[in-house]
């Protein structure tokens, strides 16, 4: 055990020198998991126009976005280096326009070793990234807010749910 962990809480992604590891997850065995994150794009009155009677310049914002997310999801492991890679079974990315800009929910699904939290976290600010390519050149103050993850079901740890907030 090193310094830095606890017989309670272990740091599960460093090896007993304190280097960082990938857990191994071969002995485990696949079960069905699913994850759904949320976040929000705070736009100007200008752009939330521009989406709600399609005048953006770049074309369909809500169609490219959906399709970035769940891109997004299918690379999680490229980006985030102690992710493992698993199979993305499902993902569903939505998003809906609203007075104070676009609402962005994930929701990812597996039937593997590991859960999909940070896959549908990684959809959700894909494509978010994506909703503020889209419309930079109408407002350069868009901004990305309260990525998060929603709910998860599935492995070792069971299901989770945030209080409502």
């Amino acid at each position: 055990m090193t310094a830095r962990e606890t017989p309670a809480h272990p740091f599960t992604h460093l090896d007993s020198a304190g280097q960082a590891r990938m857990v191994d997850v071969t002995d485990k065995v696949p079960t069905v998991r699913s994850a759904t994150a949320a976040g929000f794009v705070a736009c100007g009155p200008s752009v939330v126009a521009a989406l709600r009677d399609g005048s953006t310049p770049k074309g369909d914002v809500l169609a490219v976005a959906r399709i970035a997310g769940i891109q997004g999801a299918k690379k999680c492991a490229d980006l985030l280096p102690l992710a493992h890679v698993i199979g993305v079974h499902g993902a569903a990315v939505d998003l809906a326009i609203e007075d104070e800009g676009v609402r962005v929910t994930a929701t990812v699904r597996t039937a593997d070793r590991t859960g999909v939290e940070m896959e549908a976290l990684t959809a959700v600010a894909v494509a978010a990234l994506a909703v503020v390519d889209m419309v930079k050149g109408l407002d350069k103050s868009v901004r990305i807010e309260n990525v998060r993850l929603i709910t998860k079901t599935g492995g070792k740890s069971g299901d989770w749910h945030r209080p409502i907030d």
